[in-house]
């Protein structure tokens, strides 16, 4: 006997009346009826905030008593197919359902377990259905609940969703670093796997289903996973490091893809970014000490930023960092939800809510909506240009610059870090200032007409704003728009 489908069933029978999520049938394999009610339970689940819904053969539908059944779905066929692959073939592609057996009392009982619906409905030949009352009825039918169900599907954290389905707990944790969880976390690992389960199900690292198994979350998988391509399209979000020859894509020099998930692999891809950057020697001392040309705090907290804000769900797409000689580029897909003029100083609405929330908790990234405030105010203490972004139909791209001469600064660089040098002084509690931004780019007095310059163009662009009108132009001062 699977005491695991016999517990599922016992507990599904114990409701008093029929969910939404659950069907009981005694020998009705007709192939479009369950077709039809797969799409609904899945739809309904969806609706119903249950992981799985349930078609159940062998428990009478009133009663709820052990009756049993004749047929074994998997031996069943539509034509010359197998039924389950007639299923699967007419069935939309976020169907996924698995059928299994048991003996109780004597008497063989059936259950098909269908995953709630992902991003979009569940369809059968290509119509969404939807479970009212005992009735398996088309979507289109119940506009309030197809309406509730979109909503659903919209609004469904990614990091919650079931990565990997029906695992025994063993099994779940040999596919990911548990242990690497509470070392983050600075916590004392348990000693028996139960005690683990309890601290990874409250993270909603796992899941436990209703047979008693366990999924692993996205949100698991993408942080603790010991191979991203165990689990599936995941494979994806490995953390993809390139190092060019020059400031061209035309010659790889070296290349990784990190494929474990981020909890184990960000220190070591920090490190080997750290690695791959072009260093200087400092030749005006009299000691040989080497110049990093980038804030590896920014470095840190950008990486940290493209893994928190992606947008997990677009294919075909990666986290990638792309080093060349004077300039990196992380990249991450999506978009972001807030005004790139108001990253500073504002914290970031993020797609994923749980990863940022725990991934700040194992201090892999400053506290929330400060990590931009620091990246700033660390290139700007080594006077390099500030980080750039830059939005594309599908990926945002953050550029960290190595130290350019004021000169040779494009118009827009000098704009953005003119922009957001205020933001910081504002932060500070003061203001820019033409000494300060002189300061800021490290630059002399005798250069007071260029910056001058600066500040006004900032003040057309409507990036800056005069704090007083009335004050001489030696002593004005200037805040962000937003101030």
């Amino acid at each position: 006997m699977d005491n695991n489908i016999a517990s599922l069933v016992q507990e599904l029978r114990s409701y008093d009346n029929e969910k939404p999520w659950i069907e009981f049938k005694h020998n009705n394999y007709d192939p479009e009826m369950i077709g039809r009610t797969l799409s609904a339970l899945a739809n309904s689940a969806a609706i119903e905030s249950h992981d799985f819904g349930y078609m159940v053969w062998g428990v009478h539908d009133e009663t709820h008593e052990i009756v049993g059944t004749d047929y074994d779905l998997q031996s069943l066929k539509k034509g010359n197919q197998e039924l389950e692959n007639w299923l699967r073939y007419l069935l939309s592609n976020n169907a996924e359902f698995r059928y299994d057996s048991c003996e109780i009392e004597g008497k063989t009982v059936g259950v098909i377990s269908v995953r709630k619906a992902i991003r979009v409905p569940v369809t059968f030949e290509k119509t969404p259905y939807i479970k009212s009352g005992t009735y398996t009825k088309k979507l289109s039918e119940f506009p309030i609940l197809e309406e509730k169900l979109w909503h659903v599907l919209r609004t469904a954290a990614y990091e919650e969703i079931a990565a990997k389905t029906s695992l025994e707990l063993s099994e779940a944790l040999a596919l990911i670093n548990f242990s690497a969880y509470f070392d983050a976390l600075g916590i004392p690992q348990p000693s028996n796997y139960e005690s683990v389960s309890y601290n990874l199900l409250q993270d909603r690292i796992l899941i436990k289903q209703d047979d008693g198994k366990f999924s692993i979350t996205n949100l698991g998988a993408m942080l603790l996973a010991k191979n991203l391509s165990d689990f599936g399209t995941l494979s994806r979000k490995a953390l993809r490091v390139v190092r060019y020859e020059g400031s061209s894509r035309a010659n790889i020099l070296k290349e990784r893809v990190f494929n474990e998930g981020y909890v184990i692999c960000f220190k070591n891809a920090i490190d080997y970014i750290e690695a791959l950057i072009p260093s200087k020697e400092d030749l005006e001392t009299p000691l040989r000490k080497t110049i990093m040309p980038y804030s590896m705090k920014a470095i840190r907290e950008a990486v940290a930023n493209a893994l928190i804000h992606q947008q997990a769900d677009i294919s075909g797409s990666s986290l990638l960092v792309e080093i060349f000689d004077s300039r990196i580029e992380i990249t991450n897909p999506g978009t972001p939800l807030v005004n790139i003029k108001r990253i500073v100083d504002n914290p970031p609405k993020s797609r994923n809510e749980i990863l940022s929330s725990l991934m700040h908790r194992m201090k892999m990234c400053e506290e929330l909506g400060s990590g931009w405030d620091r990246m700033v105010t660390d290139s700007e203490s080594m006077f390099l240009p500030a980080p750039a972004i830059n939005i594309y139909e599908e990926n945002t791209k953050v550029t960290l610059r190595t130290k350019i001469d004021f000169a040779n600064m494009s118009v827009d660089d000098r704009m953005w870090s003119c922009y957001l040098h205020a933001c910081v002084q504002y932060l500070q509690d003061s203001s820019l200032t033409n000494l300060s931004l002189r300061e800021r780019f490290n630059m002399p007095e005798t250069s007071a007409a260029s910056i001058s310059r600066l500040i006004k163009a900032a003040v057309e662009e409507g990036l800056i704003k005069l704090l007083d009108s009335k004050a001489s132009p030696k002593y004005r001062k200037y805040v962000p728009w937003w101030a």
